[in-house]
């Protein structure tokens, strides 16, 4: 069910360099800045930026997060300002920020929905702390979603993690990702590490929210653009493709530009 990524990784670096490069000369900013997780998205992201020769500013946000998430973005920064000149980085706790959001608000005993809620604000915070740095110091946000994420199932939170200014790798698919990050020399703790989003304050990775792996997903959004319908297939096929039909279906709100209800002209 896995698809093997077939891109020209050497080929892809230099497209999406120059592609950054030349967005950030139109637009007349310094660089980018952009969150780390300690993923490969995040990591993949970073280096393609710092390839440009322009500023680029990795933050660290912590917010009651595991251990292994923070290790693995401390060496994956540290490791880029040793090859990069040009990259610098900043942690931000925003633990207590959280804690005051969470004792401003008005809470409900459906506790599913409350961590839910609490889980989007996690990545709306930092989305607003990314912004701010960018204004202050003249950056893009750098978005970090790819292909699988960002138009199959829309696994990011609506003007949190999905709230950027630009999208380097939201064409590639998740292999492709991991591709391009052994080309690009990312450590392995963040190659070999389960995805996680990291929102929840525990263990859960991304195939333990989805109910299928980006493997399984990649090929079910290939299979869904070519055509194909629950009933071709059958077993485990069966069941990951109706995860990812159902999924693109409930997450397309996320996808589609906002809906503007538009005034007849008679009325006005």
């Amino acid at each position: 069910m896995a698809k093997k990524s077939t891109i020209q990784t050497e080929k892809v670096n230099t497209h999406i360099v120059e592609w950054l490069k030349n967005y950030a000369a139109n637009a007349k900013v310094n660089g980018f800045v952009i969150g780390i997780s300690g993923g490969v998205d995040s990591a993949v992201t970073s280096t393609l930026c710092a390839q440009t020769g322009l500023n680029v500013l990795c933050v660290e946000m912590p917010i009651h997060q595991a251990e292994n998430q923070v290790s693995r973005g401390r060496e994956h920064i540290e490791q880029l300002k040793k090859r990069f000149p040009n990259v610098s980085d900043v942690k931000t706790d925003l633990t207590e920020t959280f804690e005051s959001f969470k004792s401003a608000v008005p809470s409900t005993e459906d506790a599913a929905k409350v961590n839910l809620a609490l889980a989007n604000t996690r990545a709306r915070i930092r989305m607003t702390s990314l912004y701010y740095l960018a204004g202050i110091h003249g950056l893009l946000v750098a978005g970090t979603g790819n292909k699988v994420e960002d138009f199959g199932v829309g696994f990011y939170t609506k003007y949190g993690d999905g709230g950027v200014d630009l999208s380097p790798i939201a064409d590639l698919m998740k292999s492709d990702v991991y591709a391009l990050g052994e080309f690009l020399q990312i450590p392995q703790s963040i190659l070999t590490a389960a995805p996680t989003d990291g929102l929840f304050g525990d263990n859960r990775t991304d195939e333990d929210q989805l109910g299928a792996s980006y493997d399984e997903l990649e090929w079910a959004m290939l299979a869904a653009e070519s055509g194909k319908t629950a009933s071709d297939f059958e077993g485990r096929e069966k069941s990951v493709f109706e995860i990812y039909k159902r999924l693109n279906t409930s997450n397309k709100h996320k996808m589609d530009p906002i809906p503007v209800c538009l005034i007849p002209k008679t009325l006005k």
